[in-house]
């Protein structure tokens, strides 16, 4: 079965509603005018039992279907970049220095065009949660709606989400069982010396040398630590320290990401950093901190929901359209916290050739949303079919 006729007629309505997202783009936890917006358009499909205020503009909403079953959550993301968009297309984003750079906004307008259609059709059993979630990006939303309670509250059984990717044929979907994208830490490292004159090092204790030997070092734990079959990542991404050519400074700092995809392999990774921290002060005479901060944990697919759901994918995009086993990704999600709570999957959805996320030039492609929708749609049909 192809995108679904009744979705491919309100194609045109999907494309207004992501564009007016566009325009108006949200950060963080504050995406009041978005939830808003959601709201209205739920309300419109005659959608009423609807909840507001998760996760500070959180939405979810719940749609009955026909009998007696369980409920199915649908997540969509609804925050933007802080990121000054550069496109160029009529659409673009109204507020200096923020846009839609991940393509948030056609992930709510793709669970939106299934809302519509599952609230005419009601062909299955049980519920239907649809979840909107801010904060995607930053302060971990998805979490924050956890802790508040709604796998519970509305008693979630499962739970999906899709995410866009561009350079991937449009209406290419793709997942993988188990691990299929990185837990995301940060590690911060502050390094006291003593400064002096740059002609007279003798009498300094270098905390540029420090940063430097550290951030060196680093690597090591990669090529050296971790067992090669693994997969880390560790990138040091700032040091800043200095000001003149003439002194050697009293500080420094650094930080950077660590990407992994195990509980075991973090734990390593994170005692063998205080280590050469430790020594490295040691050895250059400072004083050095550091500061290991555990962020979104890995995004694990359940494998018979992962499987489940490409199968109705393929139904939808074709076959040899859906991949059921692409491999991972060293980027981080927080809808790793609902599938900690529900097994479930997360899968990608190519959009065509384009500028890449997080790219000031990127622009969600509206020919994406139906097969979305469609996916979304499905999904719940199949997955809580009417007896």
């Amino acid at each position: 079965m192809p995108v679904i006729n009744r979705i491919a007629g309100f194609a045109e309505e999907m494309t207004a509603w992501r564009q007016h997202l566009h325009r108006n783009p949200e950060h963080g936890l504050e995406c009041h005018e978005t939830a808003r917006f959601v709201v209205e358009k739920l309300q419109s499909f005659g959608v009423t039992d609807i909840h507001t205020g998760i996760a500070t503009s959180g939405v979810v909403a719940i749609i009955e279907g026909q009998g007696a079953g369980p409920t199915i959550g649908l997540r969509a993301d609804m925050d933007a970049l802080p990121l000054s968009e550069t496109s160029g297309v009529s659409w673009a984003s109204e507020k200096t220095g923020l846009m839609h750079a991940c393509g948030h906004d056609g992930h709510t307008t793709m669970l939106l065009g299934a809302a519509k259609y599952l609230a005419e059709t009601r062909n299955f059993s049980g519920r239907v949660a649809l979840i909107f979630q801010p904060a995607e990006e930053n302060y971990g939303g998805a979490e924050i709606m956890v802790n508040e309670g709604i796998m519970d509250r509305f008693d979630i059984s499962q739970v999906y989400a899709i995410h866009n990717t561009p350079d991937t044929p449009l209406g290419r979907f793709y997942t993988t069982p188990g691990a299929i994208m990185a837990g995301a830490d940060a590690f911060h490292v502050d390094i006291k010396g003593t400064g002096g004159h740059g002609a007279y090092p003798h009498q300094s204790a270098d905390p540029v040398m420090t940063a430097v030997s550290i951030a060196q070092a680093f690597q090591s734990i990669v090529s050296r630590n971790v067992d090669p079959t693994e997969m880390v990542v560790i990138s040091v991404t700032q040091i800043h320290t200095g000001t003149v050519d003439n002194i050697i400074p009293e500080q420094a700092y650094m930080n950077g990401t660590v990407r992994s995809f195990s509980k075991d392999v973090q734990s390593l990774v994170k005692r063998r950093m205080s280590e050469i921290v430790a020594g490295h002060a040691a050895s250059f005479g400072v004083e050095a901190t550091l500061r290991y901060d555990e962020g979104y944990p890995a995004t694990i697919n359940d494998a018979d929901k992962s499987a489940f759901a490409i199968s109705v994918a393929e139904e939808v995009a074709g076959q040899g359209n859906a991949d059921a086993n692409q491999g991972l990704e060293m980027g981080a999600e927080d809808f790793s916290y609902m599938l900690n709570e529900r097994p479930g999957a997360y899968l990608f959805l190519g959009i065509g050739e384009g500028p890449g996320l997080h790219n000031p030039n990127y622009d969600f492609n509206d020919a994406a949303a139906p097969f979305g929708a469609s996916f979304f749609a499905r999904l719940v049909e199949k997955a809580q079919p009417l007896s």
